[in-house]
């Protein structure tokens, strides 16, 4: 069953038709940022204290109309930085989605660009990351050990993002499930679900397709937990978040196995654009962690 808004869940638990027009996945997706954002904040006011990660240099306009530069503890611009990469994020979520179906957007562009669904997370997670790059540059931050400690807020936003797509149902589900191959033990709604009321008003037949975001929110909980453990690691900064990036392309790797997406012919190769994304990131972070695996040294590492 899904709950596209909040008058559906409402409705469910007690019988009562309310005027609540409040989409679930649009609520359920700020509750994952502002967990995303207060995991960032405890990371960063930990760094600070142990001299790790400096402050913060932002620029204040002063009552006499002087802009002067303040500084802060690197925490206090967590809300600025999210809000910067959220909303950067979704011009490029949706910006790759365009580019993954281009003839559904050369067909009716203007319907594409303002719909409601329709986003890649790549490119959120791509050009949100530029955009917090420039915003750290600007703010006279040091890049990598800010990167270091993104790196578990990113995957615990990301998985409590994906509950949002599964309440709502989004369309990000997988392909018809192969109930030949469920375990006996296994739940029936683990393996296949008929995601009834979804926002698409889409019938999917039974037994049901993968539930492919319970898949997702179970592995990035579970990248998330790791980053967490490996959080005070010795290594230099970055190495988190290569780790970062090769626990997120082997995720959506395999992932993609299940789901149906458009495929690109890449000399004679057929993968889909998340695929080749998720590889590019897994090589990217196998090769930052080689590069940083040595012992960083004690003094505040400003790169």
């Amino acid at each position: 069953m899904s709950y596209p808004y909040l008058s559906d869940v409402i409705k469910d638990l007690t019988g009562l038709e309310l005027p609540l027009p409040i989409a679930t996945f649009g609520l359920l997706v700020a509750m994952a940022i502002l967990a995303g954002a207060a995991c960032l904040k405890r990371e960063l006011a930990r760094l600070h204290a142990e001299g790790r990660v400096g402050p913060a240099y932002k620029r204040v306009k002063g009552d006499d109309g002087v802009v002067g530069e303040v500084a802060l503890p690197p925490q206090d611009i967590v809300s600025d930085l999210a809000f910067i990469v959220v909303l950067v994020g979704i011009v490029g979520a949706r910006l790759f989605h365009i580019l993954e179906h281009t003839d559904q957007f050369l067909l009716d562009p203007w319907s594409m660009i303002f719909s409601r669904s329709g986003l890649s997370v790549f490119g959120g997670l791509i050009l949100g990351t530029v955009a917090g790059v420039l915003c750290l540059r600007r703010w006279k931050l040091p890049i990598r050990p800010l990167l270091d400690a993104v790196a578990p807020a990113m995957m615990l936003g990301y998985a409590l993002g994906r509950v949002g797509c599964q309440v709502s149902g989004d369309g990000d589900w997988g392909t018809a499930a192969n109930m030949a191959l469920k375990p006996e033990w296994l739940p029936t709604w683990f393996w296949a679900q008929t995601y009834d009321n979804n926002i698409y008003g889409e019938v999917i037949a039974a037994p049901g397709v993968y539930p492919t975001s319970v898949y997702e929110t179970a592995m990035a909980l579970a990248c998330f937990a790791l980053l967490w453990a490996l959080r005070k690691h010795r290594f230099q900064s970055g190495w988190l978040f290569s780790v970062y990036l090769v626990l997120a392309g082997i995720e959506r790797f395999l992932i993609e196995q299940i789901r149906v997406n458009p495929l690109i012919d890449l000399g004679g190769v057929q993968a889909s654009q998340a695929e080749i994304i998720a590889v590019v990131l897994t090589l990217a972070g196998l090769i930052g962690m080689a590069l940083l695996s040595r012992r960083a040294a004690p003094a505040l590492s400003a790169t």
